[in-house]
């Protein structure tokens, strides 16, 4: 149990700090990081009953007036709003907080928030994505902002135009060509809402660049093997770890979607996996031998009790929940960096599955079904890869009847 007493919490706080004790204990906090919550929460208490303060008084500008002033006094642990995150979850269903008054929404955000739910329910993209695109919509709609008003009544092509050639320049192609789709999207959906009378869609101009030219950044098999081997299997962290790179590698998921994993998506009885993937659609997949042994071993023996949710992946550190998109990046980086390879990607790991299944022979079709792959074209890069195939295509390189080069 962690010792309430020692930190002698007497002010405001006193009533809630052995529940929250407690609920730190049954979020999986260990006792030695508990500790430190109960010590700060104790801090905190003192600071309140000298400013003659309450729990009621725990508002945004209370909170960053007392984290200034913890860091004013020298203290380097807790100094943000994240440490405060699990003492205001505590007391937030007790009701005891003050409530904040509503912000004034303006024009440009009410506008924002607009097209961020049509992206979401209409458009059915994933939230990370949504987060995206309204990063880029939103300086486009404040660049016709002014004042208080919007004016996108009087919104021409040249407009668009003008705020796509400023946006771009200096990005990568990848940057850009998002910056492009954005405002397409944007002025499609202004369109279709009666915002603007017609589509400035197609005044705005593609980014050059070249769909195909590269190559899939694959792990060798010898990469792939040293990188399952580098998770200690002997542990719950590398339980985790190792159901999660034979999921990326073995069935070619993203990131995302080992990510958004429930355990109700798995069905063990049929030996499938449902996979909620771009556009929100679910596909069934086969799960492989292996890759069912691994996410069993992580349940029973890594996924403890304390664990939020019905995420199947869920964070090494209390609080334990849902692993996101970028923690199963870091979950493959870290196994790299273990095995010796350096930084590796996690969507390296699909570009692998997709690269072993041609060398064992199957087809691209076949491929860009496992992959989910909306259009063959998105498949054909792989093509590239199969240099056996490829090079029944290549022909002999002309010579004159002298044996030069033509």
């Amino acid at each position: 149990m962690v010792k309430v007493m020692r930190s002698f919490v007497r002010g405001p706080l006193e009533p809630y700090v052995e529940g929250f004790a407690a609920e730190l204990c049954r979020q999986g906090y260990t006792r030695n990081s508990a500790d430190g919550h109960v010590c700060f929460v104790a801090h905190l208490d003192r600071w309140l009953l000298a400013e003659s303060l309450g729990v009621q008084d725990l508002g945004e500008a209370t909170i960053q007036r007392y984290l200034s002033e913890r860091r004013a006094a020298g203290y380097v642990l807790y100094l943000s709003v994240k440490a405060m995150r699990p003492l205001l979850e505590f007391l937030a269903p007790l009701g005891v907080l003050p409530t904040e008054p509503p912000t004034r929404v303006d024009a440009v955000e009410e506008l924002v928030s607009r097209y961020r739910d049509y992206l979401l329910t209409e458009r059915g993209l994933t939230p990370g994505t949504v987060a995206g695109y309204v990063h880029v919509a939103r300086p486009f709609i404040a660049s016709r902002c002014t004042g208080e008003e919007l004016d996108l009544a009087g919104l021409t092509a040249a407009d668009a135009l003008a705020f796509v050639l400023a946006s771009c320049p200096g990005r990568a192609t990848g940057s850009a060509k998002l910056i492009v789709t954005v405002t397409r999207s944007l002025l499609d959906w202004m369109h279709l809402t009666g915002i603007v009378e017609v589509s400035l869609s197609a005044a705005v101009p593609a980014v050059a660049g070249w769909k195909l030219s590269g190559l899939p950044q694959a792990l060798t098999p010898a990469q792939l093997r040293a990188l399952v081997a580098s998770c200690d299997r002997r542990t719950p962290t590398g339980r985790r770890d190792y159901a999660i790179v034979l999921l990326l590698a073995r069935l070619g998921l993203r990131s995302g979607e080992v990510a958004r994993l429930g355990l109700d998506d798995i069905d063990w009885h049929r030996g499938e996996l449902r996979v909620v993937g771009k556009g929100n659609r679910g596909e069934s997949l086969p799960l492989p031998a292996d890759v069912g042994a691994a996410i069993t071993a992580y349940l029973r023996r890594g996924r403890g009790s304390s664990a939020q949710g019905r995420s199947v992946f869920v964070r090494v550190h209390a609080p334990h929940r849902a692993l996101t998109a970028g923690g199963i990046g870091n979950v493959v980086n870290a196994a790299g960096e273990r095995a010796g390879l350096g930084h590796v990607h996690a969507h390296q790991l699909r570009h692998s599955a997709a690269t072993a299944m041609l060398r064992a022979g199957s087809p691209l079709a076949e491929v860009g079904q496992v992959l989910r792959h909306r259009s063959a074209f998105n498949t054909a890069i792989y093509a590239k890869v199969d240099q056996d195939a490829l090079a029944v295509l290549a022909r002999p390189w002309p010579v004159d009847k002298n044996g030069g080069v033509s």
